[in-house]
């Protein structure tokens, strides 16, 4: 089975895509760019990257196969395997894998894995039919040149009153060409500010999707999680009376109750404002490492919580 094409149908929808027993791709928006040194501009993109570190499966890819197939969970799980074993052996035999659309793996000297992503495929859904360009540079001495021609074309064709009339008709029409000219090389930096400002929306619609499409990646969670509120006493601080907390890093999601209520404890044993979550549509136990007011402050937290505690630890996003 060739699972890169579902690796990268995947990479359209979520910012991590694991295979299991092998690596992780990672995606990361790149903004919209403009050379002006060549007048060139390329649309926003997802950038690929490769880490072999993050193995663990948690079900994203099996679970895309398994639809896609209508075959069963653990048939997809035995078919990546064997899918890994294969590119390990190609690894060994050959030095190089190539996967469609995605890339290129090889091994360097100290056989560490080597990515390089396929730039020809851009997976930003919001920049699809937007390719690189190069804008034409107006020059105004093109302009120029064209209006003395033009009076030397009517000295040689008009000699009476009428022609001298013409050709000041025609010597004020250049004129009003050139100036079109000269207005266009005012207006290109203007140009240059209105894609810069519409590159700025394009991205905040672009990390909110990205947002959502982690929740749904990391732990199936269909309904919004409640949101978590801190009471703040209004003698002290003249504020709002709650603070909205949408942002949640998940420790993890447990088919059994049992499990996730061990691993609820060892969080608040560890000193974690940890949470757990009734069960969902899946039949799963959600847990919380905690819940934060910004993002900045949940990566903060996440970043701590990846060193020390537990790599794979995601934040879930609350829709509010």
């Amino acid at each position: 089975m060739k699972i890169e094409t579902y690796i990268a149908q995947l990479l359209y929808r979520y910012q991590c895509v694991t295979v299991p027993g092998f690596g992780a791709f990672l995606t990361e928006i790149q903004s919209a760019q403009l050379n002006e040194s060549t007048n060139s501009f390329f649309p926003p993109k997802k950038m690929i990257s490769f880490n072999s570190h993050l193995k663990n499966n948690d079900g994203l890819l099996a679970n895309h196969i398994s639809h896609a197939e209508s075959t069963t969970y653990g048939f997809a799980v035995n078919a990546i395997a064997a899918e890994v074993q294969s590119w390990k052996k190609t690894l060994e035999e050959n030095g190089v894998i190539s996967l469609k659309n995605i890339g290129e793996i090889r091994l360097n000297s100290e056989s560490n894995i080597i990515f390089t992503p396929n730039d020809q495929t851009n997976f930003l859904t919001t920049s699809f039919g937007l390719s690189p360009f190069v804008s034409p540079l107006i020059k105004k001495e093109n302009f120029e040149q064209k209006l003395e021609q033009l009076e030397k074309e009517n000295v040689s064709l008009y000699e009476n009153e009428e022609g001298r009339s013409s050709r000041t008709f025609l010597r004020y029409a250049a004129i009003f060409v050139l100036g079109l000219g000269i207005t266009g090389s005012i207006g290109y930096p203007l140009y240059q500010n209105q894609i810069a400002a519409q590159t700025l929306v394009v991205e905040g619609v672009v990390q909110k999707k990205v947002q959502t499409k982690i929740q749904e990646a990391t732990f199936f969670i269909e309904n919004p999680l409640p949101a978590v509120t801190l009471a703040v006493d209004s003698a002290k601080v003249e504020a709002p009376a709650e603070k909205v907390m949408p942002y949640h890093i998940m420790a993890g999601a447990f088919r059994s109750e049992q499990n996730a209520r061990k691993a609820y404890n060892q969080l608040i044993k560890d000193g974690y404002q940890a949470r757990m979550l009734g069960e969902n549509k899946h039949g799963l136990f959600p847990v919380l490492y905690g819940s934060y007011a910004t993002m900045n402050e949940a990566q903060k937290a996440q970043k701590e919580i990846q060193k020390g505690e537990n790599p794979d630890a995601w934040i879930l996003v609350e829709n509010l």
